[in-house]
């Protein structure tokens, strides 16, 4: 097996900075190709990252890139952890302010330029190494542009080098107006309907889909649904076009920082040989949210984004109606739109003992939230892989999803007739839907909770390290470093 320079892009990476998932795949991923392959990460410098605590020290200042109509200079600073050495983009005009993306009030204006900047700067650090990388890694229309600099700039330093870029979320793919195209220094002849023209706007993915070398997205089920109409949001042309291009390798979780059994985070560590503390687990996440305290309750657990895409407009009217007509909890964590905020930050005074919930997010209570409810709630509209899921099946609870993306590849549904699965499914998007699976997964744990036992079992036994997806990552890179045949 061959060892790879590679060096991975991305404009998010925990625990540096985080908004979402894609902060954590560009965190686990490289670690895990660590262990055969030289990796760098490249990530802009944020404000709110504690240089400090991450020993992140000034390599150099005075960095020059050349943009397409001017220059920027800015410096880069250097940390390494886990076998990964990670580089950073201190430039204040782009960097140091509110947010990754987006403040209360709205998008940044400037993202295209931002993110642009990102993308160049970075084939500019890897020539300030003299890192000649085998494999440029992409993620999401942030760093769209670095495949098409790897193949447009025509610097003999890339010559060898392939590009592969991840789609995490296609719903999101950075459109904008024609005034960056310039300041990017996107060709005329580039800026068409098969790479970046979209109705006379940019679309930066769309560009970086058409020059990749490779395109991997975070699941198998998720590849399958982005070639269709629905499920691409208008790309599926370019992937189609593609054809083998495109794979769907799993997402993998960090399983050192996900793992019951030495969760430093949860008051009672646990395994599936000590169900018992799992119990006591519970107990304390309905102390802590105010409900009765019942380890024979069943207790629904949800941590994510307060989006549409989350299908939070189902569970609003699923678990009201839950807790109104069967025995059960709710537990929610969140944040994000604000009718959301409103409407579950008011449900512990509406249903008080019954629903507990937390706007915000804070890590130690989503592992508690793992570690304590019996179920785990994702009625998501599409998932490109989710995560939750399988922190979800880690810690034995069970998860009750919607068939889509990765939540149809992670969790195999329940059968009544032998206590098989690993969780509960649906497929309606309908709050009438999410209500009968909950209501099936409610009459499980009082009807035959033996089922429970054993499906809790059965899900902390699956393996969704990163050891496996790294490994396809590993083939996809020395596919496309395999010399030429003709």
């Amino acid at each position: 097996m061959s060892s790879f320079n590679i060096m991975f892009v991305s404009s998010e990476v925990a625990p540096f900075s985080k908004t979402g998932g894609l902060a954590d795949v560009c965190s686990s991923l490289p670690i895990a190709l660590a262990a055969k392959n030289r990796v760098i990460v490249v990530s802009p410098l944020y404000s709110s990252i504690d240089r400090e605590k991450y020993g992140i020290k000034l390599l150099t200042g005075g960095c020059c890139v050349h943009m397409g109509n001017c220059e920027e200079f800015y410096a880069m600073h250097h940390t390494r952890m886990d076998n990964v050495d990670y580089y950073f983009l201190e430039f204040d005009k782009y960097f140091n302010r509110q947010g990754i993306y987006h403040t209360k009030a709205g998008e940044y204006g400037d993202n295209p330029f931002r993110f642009s900047f990102l993308s160049r700067a970075s084939l500019q650090v890897a020539r300030d190494l003299d890192f000649r990388p085998d494999i440029v890694h992409a993620n999401d229309w942030q760093t769209g542009l670095v495949p098409y600099y790897v193949k447009r700039l025509g610097d003999p330093f890339f010559a060898e080098t392939k590009s592969v870029i991840t789609i995490h979320n296609i719903g999101y793919q950075g459109l904008f107006g024609p005034e960056v195209l310039e300041y990017a220094g996107i060709l005329p002849a580039d800026f068409n309907a098969g790479a970046f023209e979209n109705f006379g706007g940019i679309n930066l993915l769309k560009g970086g889909l058409a020059f990749a070398d490779k395109i991997t997205t975070v699941s198998p089920t998720y590849a399958k649904e982005i070639r269709g109409p629905v499920g691409s949001s208008g790309l599926h042309d370019l992937l189609n076009a593609r054809g083998y291009d495109v794979l769907g390798i799993l997402n993998g979780i960090d399983t050192n920082v996900w793992n019951p059994k030495k969760d430093t985070y949860i008051p009672y560590p646990f395994d599936a040989r000590s169900m018992k503390s799992k119990a006591k687990n519970k107990l304390e996440l309905q102390k802590r949210f105010g409900l009765k305290q019942d380890e024979n309750t069943a207790l629904f657990g949800f941590v994510g984004r307060f989006a549409d895409q989350k299908g939070l407009h189902l569970l609003q009217d699923a678990c009201v109606r839950a807790v109104k007509d069967m025995v059960c909890q709710f537990v929610i964590v969140g944040s994000g739109e604000q009718d959301y905020e409103d409407f579950f930050g008011g449900l512990p005074a509406r249903f008080p003992g019954e629903i507990g919930s937390y706007i915000g997010y804070s890590e130690e209570t989503a592992h508690l939230v793992e570690a304590g409810a019996d179920f785990f709630v994702m009625p998501s509209l599409y998932e490109p892989c989710g995560l939750n899921q399988m922190y979800s099946l880690a810690y034995g609870t069970l998860p009750v999803v919607r068939a889509t993306g990765g939540l149809e590849d992670t969790v195999e549904n329940y059968d009544e007739s032998t206590g098989g699965g690993t969780g509960f499914k649906f497929e309606a998007i309908s709050a009438q839907a999410l209500y009968d699976t909950i209501g099936w997964a409610v009459s499980t744990y009082y009807d035959r909770p033996e089922h429970i036992e054993i499906m809790r079992k059965r899900a902390m036994k699956q393996d969704f390290s990163w050891k496996k997806s790294a490994a396809l990552y590993q083939s996809l890179y020395e596919w496309l470093k395999q010399p030429d045949i003709f």
